[in-house]
């Protein structure tokens, strides 16, 4: 069975607007990216923030009642195309390659870490809003 065209379609757009946040950001943030790649740092915490943050608003009983197409437009097509885990495993590997073991373990980390508190935050902030 194939699957309806127009929400593949609306997923498909979001992926292109993610991707192209991605691409921009990366441009704005590439500077400070010399020692440790900072823009896809800062994409995965925006990232993880943004998709936990609206996952929390538009659940079943949250305060924002969306789609299904628009859920998925949103988590699986923007924040598909705009996270950055490729970019970030294969920049960690380089590090490694490259013989930077700290820069390596401090990019896991500090991705890892923001990632988890970005997550944190936005359930957070949803929280109050569902209440509300």
């Amino acid at each position: 069975m194939l699957p309806n065209i127009l929400p593949t379609l609306l997923i498909a757009l979001g992926s292109t607007t993610g991707t192209l946040l991605r691409y921009w950001v990366g441009l704005a943030t590439a500077r400070w990216s010399n020692t440790l790649p900072w823009g896809t740092i800062f994409i995965n915490f925006t990232a993880s923030f943004t998709i936990a943050l609206f996952a929390a608003l538009t659940a079943a009983g949250g305060r924002v009642h969306v789609s299904d197409t628009t859920r998925l437009v949103f988590m699986v097509g923007i924040c598909g195309g705009y996270t950055t885990f490729s970019s970030f495993s294969l920049q960690t590997f380089d590090l490694l390659q490259n013989g930077h073991l700290v820069r390596a373990c401090l990019n896991v980390g500090i991705s890892l870490v923001l990632g988890m508190i970005a997550v944190f935050l936005g359930v957070m902030l949803a929280q109050p809003l569902n209440r509300a």
